[in-house]
């Protein structure tokens, strides 16, 4: 076996698209007499700068020898848009089964995914273990290329997204896809399927908005009813079609850890406890802090967000919950969040017994005193309090979530999904 890695083919200007590069090399293989096994989509540690949309890296599991393949892929690196400066692409050819890369490699692979990695150490680390390698500009790409050979070896949980790619004279334009048949199928699949429409705004995530060939993706456990919900789709003329593995929607991205311990530029899932009221702050952001382990951490749940926010809101100070997300600049975005414990009573000054007036207070440390009818108390009485928020697990809506970041729908948390769509 052969497996071929490709990364940062793609501009955010520009347009492309390395999934796209894939399947044009796929094809390629195919018509050199290759079979090809899988087509492998990898989405990579999405706080890296230099990413796209996704930061996704592809990689083709094939019967064709390495050094043929190695020249199919060098021709698709001449489709990447390297006019554009930040797109540097690479290719990485191994001359083995996909689960058989080196320990190293594979360990390379998850590392990418969570952190950021300098792309001499992966060039380096071809090199070491005799893999094949061609690039353009600095060659920035090769750190994708190698993780995406690398990803079978390292990765359990894999998901499917089926990509229908548009006729290249209208790459740029405005995509034409009929939203109610995409709605029709997505609720007729779904939970199969996830992630094709948001239903509170209506929008299908499914269509992309960048000038790049794909012309929708329908993301789910299912490769079969992936596909299902494509042919259901109305649309403009399809000018190819491919369906990838891919570890979109796993969560494989988040690292557990200390309060204390988090590092910008990756992500990770911390407990702790609310010490600050949850803030709304100039564009519709809602802030709070999270204490654990004597440390604190800054969580934000932003604008794009839309109804969650309200569930961030609900959050009171003494409520113990898990985050989710990337940290940057000293703040975790959240993607997710899981109640542990609430706060279900408060504090507050007693009530007359005989008027049901409030009482006032009595002075310091001499309780509260009700001035109409002489009756008091000796402190405030525990009052219960209405909680717009249960145990289990809260997330971003379709529209605002991180491909790689897995939907509540999907099952296997530690507590109660309340799932967005």
């Amino acid at each position: 076996m052969t497996v071929v890695g490709l990364d940062d083919t793609d501009s955010r200007e520009r347009g492309m698209c390395t999934t796209y590069a894939a399947a044009t090399l796929a094809e390629s293989i195919r018509d050199a007499g290759g079979i090809v096994e899988r087509l492998l989509l990898v989405r990579l540690n999405p706080a890296v700068e230099h990413k796209t949309r996704g930061n996704a890296a592809l990689a083709v599991h094939t019967d064709l020898d390495a050094d043929t393949a190695l020249g199919l892929a060098g021709d698709v690196l001449d489709m990447a848009e390297t006019d554009d400066p930040r797109t540097n692409p690479g290719a990485i050819v191994a001359d083995c089964d996909p689960e058989d890369v080196p320990p190293q490699v594979a360990t390379f692979s998850r590392e990418t995914i969570q952190s950021i990695q300098d792309p001499m150490a992966a060039t380096t680390l071809a090199d070491v273990v005799g893999f094949a390698r061609c690039q353009r500009g600095n060659g920035r790409g090769l750190v994708g290329a190698l993780a995406a050979v690398g990803a079978w070896a390292a990765l359990s949980d894999w998901t499917y997204e089926h990509i229908a790619y548009r006729e290249q004279d209208r790459w740029g334009t405005e995509r034409a896809v009929d939203s109610e048949s995409v709605r029709a199928a997505a609720d007729e699949y779904y939970p199969e399927v996830w992630d094709t429409v948001d239903h509170e705004s209506g929008y299908p995530v499914c269509v992309p908005r960048t000038p790049c060939p794909i012309l929708y993706g329908i993301r789910g456990d299912d490769p079969d009813a992936c596909r299902a919900v494509a042919d259901a789709i109305d649309s403009e003329p399809i000018a190819r079609r491919a369906t990838f593995v891919t570890n979109q929607g796993t969560d494989v991205h988040l690292q557990d850890a200390a309060v204390d311990a988090v590092r910008a530029d990756s992500a990770y899932r911390v407990t702790g406890t609310v010490v600050e009221t949850p803030e709304t702050r100039a564009g519709g952001h809602v802030f709070f802090t999270l204490e654990g382990d004597g440390a604190t951490l800054d969580c934000a749940a932003f604008e794009p967000t839309k109804g969650f926010r309200d569930r961030v809101r609900s959050l009171r100070v003494g409520d113990r919950i898990t985050a989710c997300g990337e940290v940057s600049e000293g703040t975790l975005k959240l993607e997710k969040f899981a109640v542990r414990e609430l706060i279900r009573t408060e504090s507050v000054t007693p009530d007359c017994p005989d008027c049901s007036r409030s009482m006032k207070s009595a002075g310091r440390n001499q309780g509260y005193r009700c001035r109409d009818c002489g009756t008091s108390a000796d402190g405030k009485t525990e009052q219960s309090i209405e909680r717009g928020l249960e145990r289990g697990w809260y997330e971003v809506p379709p529209v605002a979530r991180r491909h790689i970041a897995k939907p509540l729908v999907r099952g296997g948390f530690d507590a109660p999904p309340h799932p967005s769509r």
